[in-house]
């Protein structure tokens, strides 16, 4: 009997394709696996941290000291999602974060009346000051604080001239013998940028504005500043300075004259100081001692109550341990009636925007959740802005008033910057209250259009063609701009300027000509807006909320404030929960392939793209975007 026949072997070629796809499904099917089981053992370490949170945090023991150090941004609002910033801290990265000034102000009002807190300590290295007015809103809170028997201790290595306005409101101001301050007064200054863009480049750019002190576009057409740009900025930044020092020779008690003629002296008196920039500061009265952190560690042990098992040698609880205290201490539900609170901070620009940046639709829809929302009797628009696209602050406007038509009271608080477009939305609520230092006015439009004829020229490229009108195409940036398009242009901009005006003049219930006489894109400070009837009041956030409730008949203690703003989605939540986690944080700082995953996830940082290159950019078809923008910030 034969032997049945073998079956025929594949050739080389197949066995290579079969093994290799052999190969492949394997490593699918582990991929698959690998991703299966590390979604659910990221789900399991979620749920045990969340059982080893216990009962929540741990209560304040008595004669415990605050620790205010905060890093990062001071900001009205958060500019990244919780998911971000919560992976950022897990993995030690400090580049994403913030600080708002709202919780930097609980927890400085709160630990005034807070028994267990016996003193604060302010260490603000790694604070990134913004604008004056928030810092003076700051600094009032622990001039109140100090004033309240609870002893405030400063120290720093390295101390700027923004962090030393906080700094000065302590009892008592270290400096390490090693660091350095020095006050030197106010600047600004920007690059222009004429010369490059069009002798060397051959870009000409056709600025249309109304108002010789609307100087935002300056850069473009000229090489230095012009007079009326630096008369007006000489003229609030003066205002700004002169308050600085009053300030700080309020909470030092020193003269305010004499620390102006003092930076006028500043090379002799560093001279005579043996270049130690420490020992004049401590010379000049700025600072109380020459201390290095761990004899200042060494000190606040011996005040409070020592605490060998703390990195710090002392009872202590840091800024975000507070909070969360703060945070513990909430009702559940509260249904007291609110004072809404709406963020406004950053550009205007049109449609959605993210945190950070005011959208024409995203903010005005914030402001209609809070008319819609029938426990909201009153609304504070606190606003930090220097204006941006005019179309997208009509939007704004709109909706304040259809909250005041709808009877609930709105209150503008200006923060550090409300110019431009930032007065557009402010101007037509209730009341307007500015700080002394706030920077705002600004009332003027301008467009700006590039034209890049010469350029191409310059390497031989050249546009033709033809057209059935004398218009059609004439916006064209490769074609050389006709002077009647301009004409077209400059009557759009002239008609923004009196929308301006106009609604400013009727929401002020002030004559037009008054209107015009303080406008024309001129910038000034709080009080100097406050003078010439931009402004109410002086006064900060908690004015603002004050003045809201009292406008919806709420009593003291009998209203609750509510920041509406975009929610997190449970996603978002729940990841920063966990990143947030003890556990959490563990795996995350430890797991290079958790890192990967993870960063991969979530949303990359928005592209800081300048403002009018944008604008330029997409006009959406109309001849010229109105832009009510302001440079006059920090």
């Amino acid at each position: 009997m034969n032997p049945p026949p073998l079956p025929p072997r594949p050739n080389p070629v197949a066995r290579f394709f079969t093994g290799l796809w052999d190969v492949m499904n394997f490593t699918r099917r582990l991929i698959v696996n690998l991703l299966f089981f590390g979604l659910l053992l990221l789900v399991l370490l979620v749920f045990l941290a969340a059982l080893g949170k216990g009962s929540g945090v741990k209560p304040l023991q008595e004669r415990t000291t605050l620790v205010i150090a905060p890093e990062g941004r001071l900001v009205e609002q958060y500019t990244t999602d919780p998911v971000t910033r919560a992976l950022a801290r897990a993995m030690g990265d400090r580049s994403a974060d913030d600080i708002q000034l709202r919780d930097l102000l609980r927890a400085i009002e709160a630990a005034k009346d807070d028994k267990h807190i016996e003193r604060v300590v302010l260490q603000l290295d790694e604070l990134q000051p913004s604008g004056m007015a928030s810092m003076r809103e700051v600094a009032r809170a622990l001039g109140e604080l100090r004033a309240s028997g609870k002893q405030v201790v400063a120290f720093g290595e390295n101390i700027s001239q923004g962090q030393y306005l906080l700094a000065s409101q302590a009892d008592e101001v270290y400096l390490d013998p090693m660091g350095s301050l020095l006050l030197e007064g106010m600047a600004r200054y920007r690059q222009y940028f004429r010369t490059g863009l069009q002798d060397k480049l051959g870009v000409d750019v056709h600025l249309f504005r109304v108002g010789e002190f609307k100087s935002a576009a300056e850069p473009y057409i000229l090489d230095a500043a012009s007079p009326e740009a630096k008369e007006a900025d000489l003229y609030w930044m003066n205002d700004v300075w002169q308050r600085y020092l009053a300030d700080v020779g309020a909470a030092r008690k020193l003269d305010p004259a004499q620390l102006a003629a003092q930076i006028d002296a500043l090379p002799d008196g560093i001279e005579a100081a043996g270049g130690d920039l420490a020992k004049y500061a401590q010379q000049m009265k700025l600072v109380d001692g020459l201390k290095t952190g761990e004899e200042v560690e060494a000190l606040l042990a011996e005040r409070g109550v020592a605490d060998e098992d703390d990195d710090r040698g002392f009872r202590n609880v840091s800024l975000s341990g507070y909070l969360a205290q703060l945070d513990s201490r909430r009702l559940p539900v509260d249904r007291r009636p609110q004072v809404a609170v709406v963020v406004a901070e950053g550009e205007i620009s049109g449609g959605e925007q993210p945190a950070g940046r005011i959208g024409g639709e995203s903010t005005a829809a914030l402001l209609r959740q809070a008319r819609d929302d029938e426990e909201v009797k009153a609304v504070v628009l606190r606003v930090d802005s220097p204006g941006g696209e005019v179309f997208a602050s009509e939007q704004i406007r709109r909706e304040v008033e259809q909250l005041k038509a709808a009877g609930k009271p709105v209150v503008v608080s200006m923060g550090d910057l409300a110019a431009s477009g930032g007065y557009w939305i402010s101007m037509n609520a209730d009341r307007i209250y500015a700080d002394p230092s706030t920077i705002t006015g600004s009332i003027g439009i301008f467009g700006m259009i590039p034209n890049f004829a010469r350029t191409l020229d310059k390497i031989g490229v050249h546009t033709d063609g033809v057209s059935t009108t004398r218009f059609a195409g004439a916006f064209d940036v490769t074609r050389p701009m006709d002077p009647e398009v301009g004409r077209v242009v400059q009557a759009v901009i002239n008609k923004g300027y009196a929308d301006f005006t106009g609604k400013v003049a009727a929401a002020r219930n002030k004559p037009l000509e008054d209107v015009d006489a303080v406008a024309r894109g001129r910038v000034w400070s709080g009080t100097q807006a406050h003078e010439r009837g931009l402004v109410d009041e002086m006064g900060g956030l908690r004015d603002a909320i004050a003045d809201a409730a009292e406008r919806a008949d709420l009593e003291q203690d009998k209203f609750r404030v509510n920041y509406i703003e975009k929610p997190a989605t449970p996603f978002a939540q729940f990841m920063a929960g966990f990143a947030g986690s003890r556990l959490g944080g563990a795996l995350l700082q430890d797991s290079g392939l958790a890192r990967a995953a993870l960063a991969r996830a979530m949303p990359e940082a928005e592209a800081q793209l300048r403002f009018v290159e944008n604008a330029v950019k997409d006009r959406n078809g109309a001849p010229v975007k109105s832009l009510a923008y302001c440079f006059c910030g920090w």
